[in-house]
């Protein structure tokens, strides 16, 4: 419900292959599932399923995009030294 879902698992050993499913896969997505959310409007000219998209998001990822989540990750895994682990 929080976004859309690009592939169907299928891997291939050829990456030019595996490449173009993803695309085709990424092209149907954007087509059949997010223009009819970000483009259908109401009469007041707002995309309703696209609000309620992207609030459903937020209430429930947001936790983990924020700046107090960015700094504390970029302090643990990047400054401070971890004992037995050398970089």
């Amino acid at each position: 419900m929080n976004g859309f879902a690009i592939g169907t698992g299928r891997t291939h050993a050829d990456m030019n292959v595996h490449d173009t499913r993803d695309a085709e896969d990424l092209h149907r997505a954007l087509r059949e599932e997010s223009d009819s959310v970000v483009y259908q409007r109401d009469r007041d000219g707002l995309p309703r399923g696209w609000i309620k998209r992207m609030k459903r998001t937020i209430r429930t990822l947001g936790w983990r995009f924020n700046a107090d989540r960015m700094v504390m990750d970029y302090t643990l895994k990047c400054y401070v030294r971890r004992r037995g682990n050398v970089q």
